[in-house]
């Protein structure tokens, strides 16, 4: 297998990807809106899951998508963080839709679905502990060298802190994308989300991630449930998450933006006024 030291090597900057914008993840009863009104999203990000199987219905919805935007791929099951060897067959199917799209980058998330060869149905944190940090290493090269394009890492929630951890969460982003020239897709919602349930400040907390490394973020809203603040991806941004973007978008030149929105689907209208909102915020900074 050929590898890729070049990208092992490559500091991301917003000079060396390009600049997207701000984009929806893309969710199927949207179709319609999204090809009417092609111009209020630059670009959509699509879950790579949903089309590693052939079905010849979901092969023509992501022609048609292809043909009129950029198309990220972020999927779900590459198990990153999990002790168990990456599924080669999810692995070639997601390659191979990378060569399709040839999308700039590609994302996944700091966290395992697998163990012990039992698909877990969720992401589960992974301790943050130098071992487990060889272990998304190793995985994240194997992943880059056969995509042969970017990965971007993305934070999850945290329903509690892990014992045993021997850095913090930012410590070990930063370090797995120094030692393997991967990216980060920053949730901010995440962020928020982890710091009212286990109380400590959003915005400290972010200011010890590595933004420089920073391609993407995600933003969207979440709910109460059993006490905790979920992340629901079910209502509108919170003012709290705009804040972070806004504090964000001032220290670092990010190239995307995705709203995100899985449940209690608002209209189109209500979908484009948040992106516009987002919109405007990162125009704001894009040009210094």
């Amino acid at each position: 297998m050929r590898r890729l030291w070049w990208l092992r090597r490559w500091n991301v900057t917003a000079d060396n990807v390009p600049a997207l914008g701000v984009g929806f993840s893309f969710r199927r009863p949207y179709i319609t809106d999204l090809f009417l009104n092609p111009r209020t999203m630059d670009f959509l990000e699509i879950l790579s899951d949903h089309y590693l199987e052939e079905i010849p219905e979901r092969a023509e919805e992501l022609e048609l998508l292809h043909a009129h935007y950029t198309l990220i791929p972020h999927s779900l099951n590459l198990s990153l963080g999990g002790a168990d060897a990456l599924d080669g067959r999810y692995v070639r199917r997601l390659c191979s839709l990378i060569r399709r799209l040839e999308p700039p980058w590609f994302s996944d998330h700091l966290a395992f679905s697998r163990a012990g060869g039992i698909e877990l149905g969720h992401l589960a944190p992974i301790s943050l502990t130098r071992e487990a940090l060889s272990v998304v290493c190793r995985h994240v090269h194997e992943v880059q060298d056969r995509a042969e394009t970017l990965l971007i890492l993305e934070n999850i929630t945290a329903p509690m802190e892990l014992p045993g951890a021997e850095m913090s969460e930012a410590e070990f982003l930063n370090e797995v994308v120094n030692r393997t020239g991967c990216g980060l897709l920053l949730d901010l919602t995440n962020i928020y989300t982890n710091s009212v349930n286990h109380g400590y400040s959003a915005q400290e907390h972010l200011e010890q991630y590595p933004l420089d490394q920073v391609v993407q973020l995600h933003i969207a809203g979440g709910e109460w449930s059993h006490g905790a603040l979920q992340d629901t991806h079910s209502t509108a941004v919170p003012e709290e998450v705009w804040q972070l973007l806004e504090w964000t978008l001032g220290h670092r030149q990010i190239a995307g933006v995705i709203l995100e929105r899985d449940e209690k689907l608002p209209t189109f209208t209500s979908v484009v006024a948040e992106t516009d909102r987002a919109r405007s915020v990162w125009q704001k900074y894009a040009s210094r």
